[in-house]
């Protein structure tokens, strides 16, 4: 099985595949993806070179959040498959040498949970109650319980209507009204979501990734935090929140890091921790919670040489203390492909949480060259990467879906204002001259339209291009898991100029990423291993290199 590169737990320097379920490949012709489609594509994934895959929630949902609203944490929505397919899937990806990751959704459950549903068929002295925020209004109950913003735009607070009529108590949601936040500090959820861990890590699963982990700890009381009318979801400013990354949260981990040690084969956790700042974010990772956790102050970096330097220098000094490796991230279901960002000035954080808010018009070609720059640059840092499902073809965000096609949450709670995160969701192409480009069965409608455009970002078309995108990462995946040096040497900076960053990794590798505006001489650097772009004698602007060293060049280790 996949290692990941030559010694240490595999997770460490493992790269890691995001399947987006609904939109990954479609096996049964309705349209939307499932887990026999997956299983059709492993051989894909294998030839990729990536040593893990992570996939969405697959559990039964009403898909009022694409999946991220369950009604049973241990089952498989039918849509998706079953339990059967999803063991089989699970023993096929370890055959292929692939580990594989599930979702867990912990800080919320859908309003269709039997939870929930018997909290609000039981009016106020429900027990059920006591495993979500249920609270009485202010103003004679009349107003939200406190000033706290979901991250879909609006208050946080939903009012019931109890099962005699009455206008009743108020339930807190971070997320859409349709995922009820449970309430942590109850022991019955608290067992249960043992349950859940020990479920899936019973059935396999190599890893669990941990949705949204700073919002499952709310601080006693549940004061106010003092938002404004129209304030902004942004957690990675907030300091002291009392319903973000609040220190109880940490107890959470540490009790399912206790039920992952117990079994064998380096079974990891992993988390989402949208949070102000590396020290924050290294607090996930401390040897006895989280193994890893994806970067998003890398993600939402400009493209900018100082200002990458500074997250990559302040990521790592972060992490060291508690000896957890890195884990870089370019694109997500949750966030606008970087293609399209990269296209837009400096391609820096173009909407609160992701959450798809409209920018100038990107320019795709130099957004490509920088993504594909970006891939060299990511692929060569220390630690680990998640690469999420399209970005090895350079897909941009489809930000042009009719209005009557879109799905996401946010589009509804911002009163049609805000996009959502549909653009980056739909499904992939894998072949073909016309949608549905193989995802799903010709003359079926995929859940999101494709762009007739995307006929030369197929599967099929780009691996008979060796300049494609997909070329490049096969070609740096391969380079990546034979290289010793991009699993074992620190990182060193080497002084390259305005505009360059370069830095060694031992004595034998080095990555060399042009952001400025002039070529950059290449002689005397060394043997081009690969290359993001067209060489010639220097790297063009908006171009990375790997290359061959001898020994270390002059520098700064990092």
């Amino acid at each position: 099985m996949g290692s990941g590169g030559p010694g240490g737990p595999w997770w460490r320097t493992a790269v890691v595949y995001e399947i987006y379920l609904r939109s990954f490949a479609d096996s049964d012709g309705d349209g939307l993806g499932d887990i026999d489609g997956v299983r059709s594509r492993l051989p894909y994934l294998r030839d990729l070179g990536v040593d893990a895959l992570w996939i969405t929630p697959w559990y039964p949902s009403p898909m009022a959040d694409g999946g991220y609203d369950v009604t049973d944490h241990r089952g498989i929505d039918p849509r998706f498959g079953t339990l059967a397919a999803a063991d089989e899937l699970i023993a096929e990806a370890h055959d292929a040498g692939l580990r594989l990751l599930v979702d867990l959704v912990a800080n919320h459950t859908s309003c269709a949970h039997p939870w929930f549903t018997a909290a609000l068929a039981g009016g106020r002295d429900a027990p059920e109650r006591r495993r979500y925020f249920f609270r009485d209004g202010r103003a004679g109950g009349t107003q939200p319980p406190n000033d706290w913003i979901s991250a879909f735009g609006g208050p946080a607070w939903s009012r019931v209507r109890e099962p005699d009529g009455s206008a009743g108590q108020w339930y807190l949601h971070t997320f859409a009204p349709e995922q009820p936040d449970v309430d942590w500090a109850d022991e019955e959820v608290r067992e249960d979501f043992d349950r859940t861990v020990r479920f899936w890590l019973d059935r396999g699963v190599d890893g669990i990734r941990v949705d949204a982990a700073p919002a499952m700890a709310k601080a006693e009381g549940l004061p106010d935090a003092g938002h404004g009318p129209g304030a902004l979801f942004e957690s990675s400013a907030w300091v002291d929140s009392p319903h973000w990354d609040v220190d109880a949260v940490h107890e959470i981990l540490r009790r399912w890091r206790r039920i992952g040690d117990g079994y064998a084969g380096d079974r990891v956790f992993v988390t989402e921790a949208v949070v102000n700042g590396p020290e924050r974010l290294s607090r996930y990772v401390r040897p006895d919670e989280m193994h890893m956790s994806f970067n998003f102050d890398y993600l939402r970096c400009p493209w900018e040489p100082a200002a990458l330097r500074t997250v990559v220098d302040a990521t790592l000094a972060a992490l060291e203390p508690v000896g957890a490796p890195a884990t870089w991230v370019l694109s997500s279901h949750d966030e606008t492909r970087h293609v399209t960002r990269f296209g837009r000035g400096t391609g820096g954080l173009s909407a609160v949480m992701g959450l798809g808010a409209a920018g100038p018009p990107a320019d795709l070609e130099l957004g490509l060259r920088r993504a594909r720059a970006a891939a060299l640059l990511t692929l060569a840092l220390p630690g680990g990467a998640c690469l999420y499902q399209g970005e090895e073809l350079g897909l941009p965000e489809v930000e042009d879906l009719p209005e009557d096609a879109l799905q996401d949450p946010t589009w509804t709670r911002s009163g049609h204002t805000v996009r959502g995160r549909d653009g980056c969701r739909v499904p992939l192409p894998w072949s073909g001259e016309q949608p549905p480009f193989g995802f799903t069965a010709d003359g079926v409608a995929p859940w999101l339209p494709q762009p007739a455009r995307w006929r030369s970002l197929t599967v099929a078309a780009q691996q008979r291009d060796p300049a494609s995108t997909l070329v490049l990462y096969r070609t740096a995946l391969a380079l990546r898991r034979a290289a010793t040096a991009l699993h074992d040497a620190p990182l060193t900076w080497v002084e390259s100029g305005p505009g360059v960053l370069a830095f060694d990794r031992g004595g034998s590798f080095r990555c060399l990423v042009n952001l400025s505006a002039r070529p950059v001489p290449l002689a005397g650097l060394g043997p081009v291993l690969l290359a993001s772009g067209p060489l010639t004698d220097a790297v063009p602007p908006d171009t990375a290199v790997w290359l061959a060293r001898d020994r270390a060049g002059p520098g700064r280790a990092g």
